[in-house]
C-alpha cells in the first residue's frame, strides 16, 4: 500500500484509533519532547498537536513509534516481510532457458520502480517564501532536551547531489536552527553529505542543499537506510520499491535538486564549503547521552516551500527505546538477505535498543567448521555501516537474536572469557563517547556458539570426530548476595545466568581494575563470568538499562579483560565514566533527563490534554 503522503498516513492512523489529536496548547520547548517519550516507551499512540504554541503548524509525532505502525508503513503485516520482499527481488534466475528468464519478469516489473518520476506541479510548492520571507522560527521546531543548544529539525530528508557524479543523496541529519535562515548542517565524518561537500570544493562552487520534511512513510525511512554505494540505487529508489510505484519528484524553485513531490515543507538552499563552520550542538541524541559541541557546517535557507495546510512531522531520540529503534529494525529486516548473500551461514542478526543500533549486533550462524563465529564476526565489519559494531555475539541457529535474556544465558554457557573473546580496532560512530579516539576505537567478538573440539583445545578433530565436545565448556552459574564492600561501590547485584552488576562512583584512576581484582579472588566470583561495572547513575535492577549503560561507556580494547587469576575466567567491562587522570582526554557527556519541572508539569495537564493513561 502506497500513501500519497504523511497526513494520508495520520489519518488511517486515526482512523485505527492509533492517533489522538491535542488541541490545548502545548510548548514546543521539552513538553513535546516529555509527552512523545512516554508514549513511545509505553507503546502508546502517535499524537498530532493542533495548537503548538508560537508556529500555526499543527505537528506530529510518533507517526512510526511501534513495530507494527512501521510495517504498517512501509505495506507489510509484519516488518519480517521485508526481508522475504528484497530476496525475492535479488533472486532473479540466470538459467532454464526462456521460461526460466520469463520467470524473472514479475521482478523486473518491481524494479521498474525504482527511478523516481518526474512531475511539472507538487503540492509542495503551492506555498513559497523567499528572501526576507524565510523565517524558521514560524516552524513548530523542536528544543527536544534541556540541555539542547537549540531548536533542532529532527526529522529532515537532506537531498544533495554529486558534484562530479551527479548521483542523488538523502540522508537523515539534524539540523540545529541557528537564526531565522541558516541551521548548522550535521555531516558526520563517514557521511555522503560530507563527501559532496568535500567535491564542492574542489570545484570551487557552492553546494545546492534541499531539505524535505514529511514525503510518506516509505520516504522517511528510506532516508534513515544504510544503502550499499551502488550507482542509481538510492533513497528515492528505495522508497519507490517499497511504495510498489515510482516516487514522484519535482524541481525545486531555487535549486537545480529534484524534491519529494508530496513533502510538506521543503527548505532550500546551499552550504558553502568556505565559510568558516559554526558550533552545533549539544545535542540529545539517539544514544541516550548529549552529543557535545562540535563544529559543522552553515546551511543557508533561501527559499521554504509548502503546502497549503501543511502538518510538521517530527520524532525525538534519547534513551532508548525511542521510535528509531523500529526504523533500525526495518533496516536489519530489509538488508538480512543482503547479508546472507555476501555470509550464507547467517540465519538472523539483532541490533538491540540497548546497543543504540551500533553498539551491539548479536548473529546467528549455521555453524560448520572452527572459527567460523570470528569468519561472519569480521565479514560483518567489513560491511557497510556496520563497520560502526562496537561488540558482536554469535550464537548457535537455534538461539533467538532477539530474546536477549537467551542471548546472555548463551554468552555466560557458551563463551569461556579469554578463550572464545577478542579484541581489536576499527572505525566507530563519531558520537561514540567512550572511543580511545574520534571516530576510532575497540571491538570485541564474544563467540558463544557450541564449541567444536579444536576451538576447546581437545586433541580430537572435527574431521574425525562429528560429535561436538563440549565436555570442557560446562558452566554452573549462581547468585550470591552477600557479596564485598569496595571504594565508591554505590549498589550491586548478581543474576541466576552468570553476572555481576556493580554500580560505581568511580573518582580515581585504576579503580575499576582493583575493584575487579578484588571481586575475582572473591568467593563470591565463583559462579559468575561477566563482572558489569557501571556508572553511578545507573539502576542495577534494569537489565536494559545496565547494559545501554556499559555498552555506550566502553572501548572493548581498552574497558574489557580477562581478570588475572580468576577461578573459572572473569570477563570484566568498565562502564564507569572515564577520567582525565586515566589519560582520557575528552570531555566526558551527561546522559540525557528531563527537568523536573518539566515532567511536573506534564502530569498536572496529562488529562487535559486528552492522552491516555497508558502514557501518564
Amino acid at each position: 500500500m502506497a500513501f500519497p503522503d504523511i497526513q494520508s498516513f495520520v489519518r488511517l492512523l486515526e482512523d485505527r484509533g492509533e492517533l489522538v489529536r491535542v488541541s490545548t496548547p502545548v510548548s514546543r520547548e521539552l513538553e513535546i519532547t516529555e509527552i512523545a517519550d512516554r508514549l513511545v516507551k509505553a507503546g502508546g499512540p502517535a499524537v498530532l498537536f493542533e495548537n503548538v504554541r508560537g508556529s500555526e503548524f499543527p505537528l506530529a509525532i510518533g507517526l512510526l513509534g511501534t513495530r507494527e505502525r512501521v510495517a504498517l508503513s512501509l505495506g507489510v503485516s509484519d516488518l519480517d516481510d521485508l526481508a522475504a520482499k528484497v530476496r525475492h527481488l535479488i533472486d532473479l534466475k540466470g538459467s532454464g532457458g526462456l521460461m526460466g528468464m520469463l520467470g524473472n519478469l514479475p521482478k523486473l516489473r518491481d524494479a521498474m520502480n525504482l527511478p523516481p518520476r518526474r512531475v511539472k506541479a507538487a503540492p509542495v510548492q503551492e506555498v513559497v517564501w523567499r528572501g526576507d520571507e524565510v523565517d524558521l522560527g514560524k516552524l513548530p521546531i523542536l528544543k527536544c532536551w534541556p540541555l539542547d543548544g537549540g531548536p533542532f529539525v529532527t526529522l529532515p530528508l537532506v537531498i544533495t547531489n554529486d558534484p562530479e557524479t551527479g548521483e542523488r543523496n538523502m540522508g537523515m541529519y539534524r539540523m540545529q536552527v541557528m537564526s531565522k535562515n541558516t541551521t548548522g548542517m550535521h555531516w558526520q565524518r563517514h557521511k555522503t553529505g560530507t563527501r559532496h561537500l568535500e567535491k564542492a570544493k574542489k570545484k570551487g562552487e557552492r553546494l545546492e542543499v534541499a531539505v524535505a520534511i514529511g514525503g510518506d512513510p516509505a520516504l522517511i525511512y528510506a532516508a534513515t537506510a544504510p544503502l550499499p554505494p551502488i550507482p542509481g540505487l538510492n533513497e528515492f529508489a528505495l522508497a519507490g520499491y517499497l511504495r510498489g510505484e515510482r516516487y514522484p519528484v519535482v524541481k525545486g524553485v531555487t535549486v537545480d535538486l529534484e524534491v519529494p513531490a508530496n513533502a510538506e515543507f521543503i527548505l532550500e538552499g546551499y552550504v558553502d564549503p568556505n565559510e568558516p563552520w559554526v558550533e552545533e550542538g549539544p545535542f540529545g541524541d539517539h544514544t541516550g547521552f548529549y552529543t557535545l559541541p562540535d563544529q559543522y557546517p552553515l546551511f543557508h535557507v533561501t527559499a521554504v516551500t509548502m503546502r497549503k495546510n501543511p502538518v510538521y512531522p517530527a520524532t525525538i531520540v534519547g534513551r532508548p527505546p525511542m521510535e528509531d529503534a523500529y526504523l533500525i529494525e526495518a533496516s536489519e529486516r530489509l538488508f538480512l538477505p543482503a547479508a546472507q548473500t555476501i555470509l550464507p551461514e547467517i540465519v538472523d542478526y539483532h541490533m538491540p535498543p540497548a546497543g543504540v543500533a551500533h553498539n551491539l549486533v548479536v548473529v546467528s550462524i549455521k555453524k560448520e567448521f572452527p572459527g567460523q563465529a570470528y569468519k561472519v564476526a569480521n565479514g560483518l565489519f567489513g560491511l557497510g555501516q556496520m563497520m560502526f559494531a562496537k561488540v558482536i555475539v554469535v550464537v548457535d541457529e537455534d538461539v533467538k537474536v532477539n530474546d536477549m535474556d537467551a542471548v546472555w544465558k548463551e554468552v555466560t554457557q557458551k563463551a569461556v572469557p579469554g578463550r572464545d573473546t577478542l579484541t581489536g580496532r576499527g572505525p566507530t560512530d563519531v558520537l561514540d563517547h567512550s572511543s580511545r579516539g574520534w571516530g576510532y576505537g575497540g571491538k570485541l567478538i564474544i563467540d558463544a556458539t557450541t564449541k567444536r573440539p579444536e576451538e576447546i583445545g581437545s586433541p580430537k578433530s572435527s574431521r574425525d570426530e562429528q560429535a561436538q565436545d563440549t565436555a570442557l565448556d560446562i558452566f554452573l552459574p549462581s547468585a550470591e548476595t552477600d557479596l564485598p564492600a569496595f571504594e565508591g561501590v554505590l549498589a550491586q547485584r548478581q543474576t541466576d545466568d552468570g553476572y555481576w552488576i556493580v554500580v560505581l562512583n568511580k573518582r580515581r584512576a585504576g579503580q575499576s581494575r582493583e575493584l575487579a581484582e578484588a571481586f575475582a579472588r572473591h568467593s563470591a566470583a565463583d559462579g559468575v563470568r561477566h563482572l558489569l561495572i557501571c556508572d553511578e547513575e545507573t539502576d542495577v535492577n534494569d537489565l536494559n538499562d545496565v547494559w545501554w549503560t556499559i555498552l555506550n561507556n566502553i572501548d572493548p580494547e581498552r574497558d574489557v579483560w580477562t581478570v588475572p587469576d580468576a577461578g573459572g575466567g572473569l570477563l570484566a567491562w568498565d562502564g564507569a565514566r572515564k577520567l582525565h587522570s586515566e589519560g582520557f582526554v575528552r570531555e566526558w557527556p551527561p546522559k540525557i533527563v528531563m527537568d523536573r519541572a518539566v515532567r511536573e508539569r506534564v502530569d498536572a495537564l496529562w488529562h487535559v490534554y486528552g492522552l491516555p493513561e497508558q502514557g501518564r
